[in-house]
């Protein structure tokens, strides 16, 4: 993993969020938030982050459609949703390092195992396909790597903009590389 040279050393071993990642089941809740990256769109079972999405869009609609099978219902006064506005507020303010929040997330084995791989790259690194490949024991998987990093229902919480190309280039991030770049940026220690 490359990890910057002024790496913060109370997070260096220490994985990103308290992950279980049961399987997510219905019902779906959601709310929107405003934040400096624009609008989120949480997700939840009542209990569990089941998702964040770094956009409102009928794509996004879709997506849900397909992985729950349910009508989604907004419901905007969830605990789980009140403490993720707050840790998503401290972690762009430079202020949190790391999440403690019940996530759940649909997904196939292979996808759920390799989000779970995601969290254990620390805060203010990053690591190529492959080496998270490696890191799976599927040292010929990148490219499947890259699929379930891509289906990744938790943005940020899950760190999946901490996945970059062998050859360090901003590749594959489903909200853009200005996005994945800011949130890399955001975790450079200056």
């Amino acid at each position: 993993m490359t990890t910057p040279t002024t790496a913060q050393p109370d997070i260096a071993q220490k994985p990103t969020a308290a992950i279980d990642l049961p399987t997510a089941s219905a019902p779906v809740y959601t709310t929107i938030f405003d934040t400096e990256l624009g609008p989120i769109l949480l997700t939840s079972d009542g209990v569990h982050l089941t998702g964040l999405y770094l956009e409102v869009s009928e794509a996004i609609d879709a997506r849900l459609d397909r992985t729950f099978g349910v009508e989604p219902t907004p419901e905007d006064d969830l605990e789980i949703f009140r403490r993720t506005e707050e840790q998503l507020g401290e972690y762009c303010a430079g202020k949190r390092t790391r999440f403690d929040l019940p996530l759940a997330a649909k997904g196939t084995s292979f996808q759920r195992s390799v989000w779970q791989a995601l969290t254990q790259i620390p805060y203010g690194s990053t690591a190529g396909y492959g080496e998270l490949a490696e890191m799976l024991g599927r040292s010929g998987a990148a490219r499947a790597v890259g699929a379930a990093n891509g289906k990744n229902p938790i943005s940020i919480i899950v760190p999946c903009h901490r996945v970059i190309g062998a050859d360090g280039s901003m590749t594959g991030y489903a909200w853009g590389e200005e996005k994945k770049r800011h949130l890399l940026t955001l975790e450079t220690p200056h």
